[in-house]
């Protein structure tokens, strides 16, 4: 039996990840929500309970948290990768399962991106780099090449991170930071050159 699709979340984040779903000629069964408020997003309708196995999905939620918790709650989901037909993602980069690769992004040769990751749109993966599991890069950053973004991390709108750097696990970089030094978990950071303003134990 073929599975259904869903998306789950039906914000604006989904709205987006609904649309590169039709640009890949993908049926979308429904989202699911658990506000009973919402019924319908963008012309398809959302349920508010998890739908009978088997189904396959996307968790169309940026926060990086709540996607691993869905994950780890729900093991018997099945789970796509989604690439916009504008992306130029090199034939050599290695992509893991519930990923999205939206419109206009670049991922180059030999990057390594986890599983339940965005990549948001014109963002830039230069080559060698290694995105871990639940990462989200935000729109227009620029990651050049060997970057290491750790486990939950979430790079800002626009950050620019310069070659070689390693970022740890759950840590955010705030829109327009300049990365010129390696990050440790849990730190927050921004600014030009970027700095760490905040430090949460993981």
């Amino acid at each position: 039996m073929e599975k259904e699709f869903y998306l789950y979340g039906a914000s604006g984040h989904g709205k987006v990840i609904a649309e590169i779903a039709e640009e890949n000629g993908i049926v979308i069964t429904a989202f699911i929500d658990l506000d009973k408020s919402k019924t319908e997003a963008i012309g398809y309708k959302i349920v508010h309970e998890r739908p009978p196995s088997p189904i396959e999905l996307i968790i169309s939620i940026g926060n990086n948290r709540l996607r691993q918790k869905i994950v780890e709650d729900n093991t018997s989901f099945y789970y796509t990768t989604l690439i916009h037909p504008s992306a130029s993602v090199s034939e050599r980069t290695l992509m893991g399962e519930g990923t999205v690769v939206m419109a206009g992004v670049s991922i180059n040769s030999e990057a390594n991106i986890g599983k339940h990751c965005i990549i948001n749109t014109n963002a830039s993966v230069d080559h060698d780099c290694i995105i871990e599991n639940y990462v989200h890069i935000s729109p227009n950053v620029a990651l050049a090449g060997n970057v290491t973004v750790g486990e939950g991390s979430h790079i800002g709108i626009g950050a620019t991170v310069i070659q070689g750097i390693k970022i740890g696990k759950w840590c955010t970089v705030g829109a327009g930071t300049v990365v010129i030094k390696d990050i440790p978990d849990g730190a927050t950071v921004v600014g030009n050159p970027g700095k760490v303003i905040k430090m949460t134990k993981l």
